[in-house]
């Protein structure tokens, strides 16, 4: 019997992660000619206006001292909305085929302590259709919490840590096997919960260590077509539209993305979406799946 997966019937062809979609063909040779990821990056950076942004965790945070909102959890929230309204940019190329995920996964990592020695932990999440920022918040919240009072890495991080004991031949075995499996879409469930290499969107928060927004290339391993990177905020002068000059706050952002799931006209029209957030960021106190009203026109 078919698996139904959020109200989906799994069809012959289709991954445990994700339902078969047909392309037009030039993204089928596409995806047949450069097989990596690698070489079909395609690399997007800006500086959003998160004027009205910074004011909406300000409040935030006034109005509700006792759950923690950040800048970086509103990022996350915004960037999961566009995902759920571009379906595109929640599809990966994986054995030549195109595929679509079932649902949005977010992942980056945190610093067990901020320490240049200290290590970091991947953190994997699903949010639900119907959660809001302030559900984020709490999730991140808990995840960060819960491995940083654990004092030592979990999960994916564990197993990585015992495999990479073993003796070398053995190691590129089970690499070799894994990449086969990860080719054929049959890695077991157990061995990808967690993995951000799996996830929709990887997201690295360098501005938390007052860096800019950099080039992060994607991985051949895995699934992820999309990879963010967030710098730090600070004040720019800018023109408006009605002519006159006004400081405003900005955000360095850049994205590297898998040009086989889309074109760079999609890929823009998503960052302008994400600006339309900032811009709008009372749109994250409703649902992921709720639409946000952006006239792409």
């Amino acid at each position: 019997m078919a698996k139904v997966i959020n109200g989906y019937k799994r069809k012959w062809g289709d991954r445990w992660d994700g339902r078969r979609v047909k392309v037009p063909g030039l993204q089928t040779i596409m995806s047949n000619l450069w097989p990596k990821r690698t070489d079909c990056e395609v690399y997007l950076n800006d500086t959003l206006d998160v004027t009205e942004l910074v004011k909406f965790v300000k409040m935030k945070n006034e109005q509700h001292p006792d759950l923690k909102t950040t800048f970086f959890h509103c990022v996350i929230a915004a960037v999961a909305k566009m995902v759920n309204e571009r379906p595109l940019m929640n599809r990966f190329v994986q054995g030549g085929r195109t595929y679509e995920r079932y649902e949005i996964s977010v992942a980056f990592t945190a610093k067990l302590a901020f320490d240049d020695h200290a290590e970091e932990a991947l953190l994997f999440f699903v949010p639900k259709p119907s959660d809001t920022v302030d559900d984020v918040s709490r999730l991140v919240v808990d995840r960060v919490k819960k491995v940083r009072s654990q004092g030592s890495k979990a999960g994916v991080d564990d197993l990585l840590d015992k495999v990479g004991a073993l003796p070398r031949p053995l190691i590129m075995l089970i690499c070799r096997i894994v990449r086969w499996m990860d080719f054929w879409g049959k890695n077991p469930k157990a061995l990808t919960d967690g993995d951000p290499h799996f996830s929709s969107i990887f997201l690295s928060n360098l501005g938390s260590i007052k860096c800019p927004a950099v080039y992060h290339h994607l991985n051949n391993y895995g699934t992820n077509s999309m990879m963010i990177t967030i710098g730090t905020i600070h004040d720019e002068e800018r023109i408006m539209p009605d002519g006159s000059k006004q400081v405003r706050t900005v955000c360095d952002i850049g994205a590297t993305l898998d040009e086989r799931i889309g074109d760079g006209f999609y890929f823009a029209r998503s960052l302008k979406l994400v600006q339309h957030i900032c811009d709008h960021p009372e749109l994250l106190d409703r649902p992921i799946n709720e639409p946000s009203g952006f006239d792409y026109k």
